[in-house]
């Protein structure tokens, strides 16, 4: 018996030394566990999907709730740039997750057309609420959205991951 002991013992100390790593490193790849504002995870169908109901949720400037605090009642009528990404998700079907691809991307959107963007905390609550940003700047922010997404989707389909 403790001849078996011996040999299980560093058998499965092997399997673990090799497993741990390998779903880390599938975890950092998928985006992660961890709260990375810069994370890229793989865009998919459903992100595009997400993108144009957000852009039906918030079509008109009445539905637009210019006071962000980033949490979205099941029940509202009107909706942050947020909670219609977030209403989206969840009515197409997917988990919703912070660091998600439609997110994230909304996110970099920001990045790119956000004059303040450096004093933002929240990048898609304060572009929300800032007073400059207008329901037609909103538009434009799905529009460019729902393009970097299809973009990505196509791009990581053929291989070539940007």
């Amino acid at each position: 018996m403790k001849e078996k002991t011996w040999v299980l013992i560093p058998a499965a100390l092997l399997i673990c030394v090799v497993a741990l790593p390998a779903q880390w490193l599938a975890g950092q790849a998928a985006g992660g566990g961890d709260d990375n504002p810069d994370a890229r995870p793989p865009a998919t169908k459903a992100d595009v999907r997400i993108v144009q109901r957000a852009r039906e949720i918030l079509n008109s400037p009445s539905e637009w709730n210019r006071a962000d605090t980033r949490v979205c009642p099941t029940d509202a009528k009107t909706f942050s740039l947020y909670c219609a990404l977030e209403k989206a998700t969840n009515e197409i079907g997917a988990k919703f997750e912070h660091r998600a691809a439609a997110m994230q991307e909304a996110r970099f959107v920001i990045d790119d057309i956000a004059p303040n963007r450096k004093n933002y905390h929240h990048r898609l609550m304060d572009y929300n609420n800032a007073p400059t940003t207008t329901f037609a700047d909103v538009q434009k922010f799905f529009r460019l959205l729902g393009d970097r997404i299809s973009t990505r989707l196509r791009d990581e389909s053929q291989g070539r991951n940007k």
